[in-house]
């Protein structure tokens, strides 16, 4: 009775629940975008037949944000600790995003979401590291799912709040992030992180994942496991309507609600799968099981046709379940290397497997130029499973390792 009460202490402590509210705001940011971009664009003067356009292009230099500010706050994190990025990262993209309110041109408009992605960057990365540095190798796990599944119900309060108007939608996220600010007041640093400061060893050299082949191969490999997961999220759930009009689906299938039945599955997905990690002992074997259940769940996705709209959204709802192993995949990044590097590692590996979107729809545009829609994402689906499930073999396991070492 008292290691479970240990335990849940452990879990809740405010280390976690900042973390996860931090994680709570940056996907909050991500879908509300992708629900009130292209309302916005029209709001602010942008021509019908170019909002589209416009969107595309603000969503990419959102997602060069991104990329930039996944590689600065990792270095932040390991050079100056971790919770200079969770307070840094967080002043940033609040007040982007409540500047992003009174936008009135594209110009500021594009300005105003690089510095959004740029801040957003640094939050999953820094929290997952400090949650698995302040507690036991044994129960961390635990920490991380409940980083992580919490922070995924973001993306079903933003597709509720987009509905009010897309400017206070923006200003509520600012405020968010803002009042975030006082609860870290009271959250402490790593003393993993504090003890390095003793050793004058090198911290995060972004260039130092690169000095030889099997620590370039392990780095990649922490990348492309989570590659099915922004697929699915940004393509097959982005594009429902596409695919539904292309699969005879009886009734109207709406985007905005298929991201919240997505994230909404992503939310018991993170929670199972982080359990069933700690049940195992395993996070490549829980990573394993989840491949499995999203390969034969895409497959359903593409093939079956004439379902009615309610049938189709409660697959949407299990799409989303089967890629819940966010969690679990950002926490097998951190464990992989060193203290020295470990911030820089898991704040620019979910940023990249994020930016990886970019490929991901270049290759799909070709692929459906010769073989259509349905055709095209089958082969682009088939690679990307089996990239992700070789990386993930090619990786060790990392369950109940102990944390507290440098990387030389």
């Amino acid at each position: 009775m008292q290691e479970n009460t240990f335990k849940v202490n452990n879990i809740f402590n405010s280390a976690v629940i900042v973390a996860a509210l931090g994680y709570f705001v940056d996907v909050y940011d991500l879908v509300l975008f992708l629900i009130i971009g292209q309302k916005s664009l029209l709001a602010i003067g942008i021509a019908a037949d170019k909002v589209v356009e416009s969107f595309e292009y603000l969503l990419n230099v959102q997602m060069g944000g991104m990329l930039l500010g996944g590689i600065f706050w990792g270095i932040l994190g390991d050079k100056k600790g971790r919770l200079s990025v969770l307070f840094g990262s967080i002043i940033t993209y609040s007040l982007a995003n409540i500047a992003n309110g009174f936008v009135t041109s594209m110009d500021a408009y594009v300005i105003l979401r690089f510095i959004a992605g740029f801040g957003l960057a640094g939050e999953l990365g820094a929290g997952i590291t400090l949650v698995s540095e302040i507690m036991s190798k044994e129960n961390r796990g635990y920490g991380t799912m409940v980083v992580a599944s919490i922070g995924v119900t973001g993306a079903v309060v933003a597709a509720l709040v987009g509905k009010i108007g897309w400017q206070i939608a923006y200003w509520i996220g600012g405020g968010l992030g803002l009042s975030l600010l006082f609860l870290r007041i009271g959250v402490f640093e790593s003393g993993m992180f504090s003890k390095m400061g003793e050793k004058h060893i090198q911290q995060g050299n972004f260039f130092a994942l690169f000095k030889n082949k099997q620590i370039a191969i392990k780095y990649l490999s922490c990348i492309l496991i989570g590659l099915p997961v922004w697929f699915i999220i940004g393509k097959l759930v982005g594009l429902s309507p596409q695919f539904a009009k292309e699969l005879g689906v009886v009734g109207t299938i709406e985007n905005g609600t298929s991201v919240m039945l997505c994230y909404s599955g992503l939310i018991l997905g993170d929670l199972a799968s982080g359990g069933i990690s700690q049940y195992l002992k395993s996070r490549k074997r829980a990573m394993f099981l989840f491949y499995g259940l999203n390969t034969i769940l895409v497959t359903l996705y593409l093939y079956l046709q004439g379902l009615d709209s309610t049938t189709f959204y409660i697959l949407i709802f299990l799409l989303g379940f089967s890629v819940g192993f966010w969690a679990v995949f950002v926490t097998i990044a951190s464990e992989q290397f060193g203290t020295n590097l470990r911030a820089t590692v898991a704040t620019t590996v979910p940023n990249f497997v994020r930016g990886s979107l970019i490929l991901v729809t270049i290759v799909l545009n070709i692929a459906k130029a010769s073989l259509g829609l349905i055709g095209g994402t089958a082969l682009v689906a088939v690679g990307i499973m089996a990239i992700s499930f070789f990386s993930l073999r090619a990786l060790s396991e990392t369950f109940g390792k102990e944390l507290d070492y440098l990387e030389e």
